[in-house]
């Protein structure tokens, strides 16, 4: 079931960040299924170049922390005194653990194959799905409409539609702020001379999808990346970068920005996120604040329907009654 689930998922979120650039080429004569093609393929650009840079990043420095751990440890723990010794008891740990992840990691591809090509298949499937909703999304109400009664008909539509709105608000609010903040954390550590900067913001970029987690686990790597590079000062001065743009993302981005396209209040995203991660995971914890919000915006339509009917139901009860009449009282 989440072979086929995800993939559609995917390909609507892609939909709706992707899908104002199709009016735009239309009016410009451009035929609906090339402009979905090129759509499409700047999409496969983009991805494809995040994760490239993410890979190749993380892959030259991942031996580098391995190394820098340690010695970091015993830096904090002759500045802590007693407090130092339990941290560098745990870095030593984190030390073990990260070599034995990179030794897994190299040791494990071709058992990671199976699940690559699992990747592989959804990403090409949520890819022509995409193109197939970007080309014939516009029929899709018109095709409701025909196949069911028309109050049922405009009622789907109507949530489809703002399901929908919710997807793309979530999709391009998110999107704006994980270009700002990668955009400055990358300026950041090229000013810190950190090898892999322009890889570490795309990591902040893909992050910035799972709200409070994921910003938290990109700007921990790059703290870790300048720690192994850089020594310990160039790792606090990271950290710094990293705090300082978080805090104007929390403080003035969030609300500027998603206040005007996603209405879902901070315990509500949070829910949400640890939720889904406990369901499906990383994946899971990125799906599930979209998903939340186009779940929302169906039921406001539902209950603005519901409403919409009892008003009609009592003024068809008032008419019925002659002008001055009073309503007989119930006999029990």
């Amino acid at each position: 079931m989440r072979a086929a689930t995800v993939p559609v998922i995917l390909a609507l979120l892609g939909t709706s960040l992707l899908y104002p650039a199709m009016p735009w080429m239309v009016r410009r004569g451009v035929g609906r299924g090339l402009a979905a093609g090129l759509t499409c393929a700047l999409l496969v650009a983009a991805v494809g170049g995040v994760i490239a840079l993410l890979v190749n990043s993380l892959v030259h420095s991942a031996p580098q922390i391995a190394e820098a751990l340690p010695q970091a440890g015993d830096r904090l723990a002759n500045w802590l005194g007693p407090f130092g010794e339990k941290i560098r008891h745990a870095l030593d740990n984190a030390k073990g653990e990260t070599s034995s992840l990179v030794s897994a990691l190299t040791n494990g591809v071709l058992s990671g194959l199976g699940l690559a090509t699992r990747i592989a298949t959804g990403g090409v499937l949520a890819l022509a799905l995409v193109f197939f909703f970007l080309r014939d999304g516009h029929r899709t109400p018109d095709a409701v409409r025909s196949y069911l009664p028309a109050r049922t008909a405009e009622t789907v539509v109507a949530c489809a539609e703002r399901a929908f709105e919710a997807m793309a608000g979530f999709m391009r609010g998110t999107t704006l702020i994980a270009l700002i903040d990668a955009f400055f954390i990358t300026i950041g550590l090229l000013l810190l001379d950190v090898p892999g900067a322009p890889g570490l913001g795309a990591l902040v970029f893909m992050g910035a999808y799972i709200p409070f987690v994921g910003a938290f686990l990109s700007g921990t790597v790059a703290v870790l990346v300048a720690l192994a590079e850089g020594g310990l000062g160039t790792a606090l001065w990271a950290l710094g970068v990293v705090l300082a743009v978080q805090m104007i993302e929390g403080n003035v981005l969030q609300p500027l920005i998603q206040s005007r396209t996603v209405e879902l209040h901070p315990a509500t995203i949070m829910v949400a996120v640890v939720a889904g991660s406990g369901i499906a995971g990383i994946l899971g914890a990125l799906l599930a604040v979209p998903v939340c919000a186009a779940g929302l915006g169906v039921v406001s339509v539902l209950r603005g329907e519901i409403g919409r009917s009892r008003r009609g139901g009592r003024r068809g009860a008032t008419a019925g009654r002659a002008p001055g009449q009073e309503q007989e009282p119930v006999q029990e």
